[in-house]
């Protein structure tokens, strides 16, 4: 019996195709087992995606009704605003009626006081200045004239008489 270390070739071939079958049979386990941890790699991977994708939505959803409510808010503020000047329009254009009638009885108290009470003349200057409109009695107009009362000027004249609201918003 030959145990030299030396073996037959019938038996190397065993030994070899033995050897080549356990080998191929780890690197098939190896391969099943890279795979199935590749599956499960990519299972979590697209299970991340997916929660991704889904908060992304989410906050997009919450971004837009937040844009929502500063739109409305904006719209509502600019409404507001509209208003606003609309009304502070209308006051600038009272101001100013009410600056040229203060102007007009001024100029027409020191008409009046440089003249002694020139009735013709005051109401020569009355009608040019608010139109003609029926003018009370003489003796009505001396007796407040003494007391220094012009309301019978005033009457009930209109301050802003045919402006209208859009027209006011022009300037």
């Amino acid at each position: 019996m030959a145990s030299s270390g030396v073996t037959s070739p019938g038996s190397c071939v065993l030994q070899t195709s033995g050897s080549e079958e356990d080998l191929q049979t780890l690197m098939d386990q190896r391969k099943r087992k890279r795979m199935i941890s590749n599956r499960e790699s990519a299972r979590r991977s697209r299970m991340r995606k997916q929660k991704h994708l889904d908060d992304l939505m989410a906050q997009v959803s919450q971004l837009r009704k937040e844009n929502n409510q500063i739109v409305t808010a904006m719209n509502a503020t600019t409404q507001q605003f509209l208003n606003v000047e609309a009304h502070n329009s209308i006051l600038r254009a009272q101001v100013a009626e009410l600056s040229h009638r203060l102007d007009a009885l001024n100029e027409i108290a020191s008409f009046v006081n440089s003249n002694n009470g020139g009735f013709a003349a005051l109401q020569e200057e009355v009608n040019y200045c608010y139109g003609n409109f029926e003018s009370p009695p003489a003796d009505a107009f001396f007796a407040t004239a003494n007391n220094n009362s012009w309301n019978f000027l005033s009457g009930n004249q209109p301050i802003i008489t045919s402006a209208s609201a859009a027209d006011i918003l022009q300037y």
